[in-house]
């Protein structure tokens, strides 16, 4: 995926906002970050049909760094990118 922060630059601040409430509705546990069971409940909602095998290949997809989450940065990245493939 591409430089998050020039993604970022497209968006209107209200869209980022919006995007920030998905974030963290998703983020069930408030800590800023989305990790693999919050990533298989929001595919719950975006992709009900994602086969199990193909779960961690998304999650790592999404999760830039590799360190096992997925911040706000990688969600807002990947939303621009391909929320509409889900």
């Amino acid at each position: 995926m591409s430089d998050s922060k020039s993604t970022s630059e497209n968006l209107s601040p209200e869209k980022i906002a919006e995007i920030r409430k998905e974030f963290d509705y998703f983020d069930s546990d408030n800590n800023g970050q989305i990790d693999l069971r919050e990533f298989i409940e929001m595919l719950t909602v975006f992709s009900p049909k994602t086969k199990a095998n193909h779960v961690q290949e998304g999650f790592n997809m999404i999760d830039d760094n590799s360190d096992g989450y997925i911040d706000f940065d990688e969600f807002l990245e990947w939303w621009q990118e391909c929320w509409w493939e889900y």
